[in-house]
């Protein structure tokens, strides 16, 4: 599976500093599209974070089963997957966290209009967003800088 992106502390413009037995985490995330071509967006208001829907895999769970659930859970879409397009690499060494995800594209299926969201998603007031693809791809860059961390 081709990495197609790294993320390390210097992107938030942090040095690097060395890890120590790191937290390693795997996830999967994507690209959801709907019926009128737009894309789910989960933004979080406490944080100011805007998303990709998606999250960390469970014990031996599968990336497709993970992304599946995932979209079941923050945005109440069934979705057929079309793509994988790889892994995205989060280096965060300030926080001793290292994160492979795995990327896909997929559509709605059935919408069936319930979110399943953690108490986490809850306490950073998460809501599901669609938009337009330029928007969501700018709410998505413009937050790194602005994003509040717990």
């Amino acid at each position: 599976m081709k990495c197609f992106k790294k993320i390390t502390d210097e992107d938030l413009d942090l040095e690097i500093v060395p890890f120590n037995n790191p937290r390693i985490r795997f996830g999967a995330r994507g690209i959801i599209l709907n019926n009128d071509g737009k894309i789910a967006i989960l933004y979080k208001a406490a944080k100011r974070e805007y998303k990709l829907i998606g999250g960390g895999m469970e014990e031996d769970e599968e990336p497709i089963k993970a992304f599946k659930r995932e979209a079941l859970e923050e945005t109440g879409c069934i979705i057929e997957i079309d793509d994988c397009l790889g892994t995205v690499e989060e280096l965060k060494s300030h926080d001793n966290f290292k994160q492979t995800s795995y990327v896909y594209v997929a559509h709605v299926v059935k919408d069936t209009k319930t979110l399943n969201l953690t108490e986490q998603e809850k306490g950073e007031e998460s809501s599901l967003l669609w938009l337009d693809i330029e928007e969501a791809m700018k709410k998505i860059k413009d937050c790194e800088k602005k994003l509040i961390i717990f």
